[in-house]
């Protein structure tokens, strides 16, 4: 693993992340000390594609969603 500054690390960022990609785990330092690893993500994160409106007709919202609130609820927030 190898460890590189955070000046470094912004100068050099792009060649970082396609090291990660291939494998390699990065640590960023700050005055020495490590702070972050860089690493790859799972297969898991990048395989397949998101599909909109998947809850559609599961989620509801109200049509008063966007109505002011109680000011009871108002002062249960405030601490009132």
């Amino acid at each position: 693993m190898r460890t590189i500054n955070i000046h470094a690390a912004k100068t050099h960022f792009s060649r970082l992340v396609d090291d990660a990609a291939g494998g390699e785990e990065i640590l960023i330092a700050k005055a020495g000390k490590p702070v972050a690893r860089l690493v790859a993500l799972s297969p898991e994160v990048t395989a397949g594609k998101r599909r909109l409106g998947g809850l559609a007709g599961v989620a509801v919202v109200p049509s008063d969603f966007d109505a002011p609130l109680p000011d009871a609820l108002i002062d249960a927030f405030e601490g009132r």
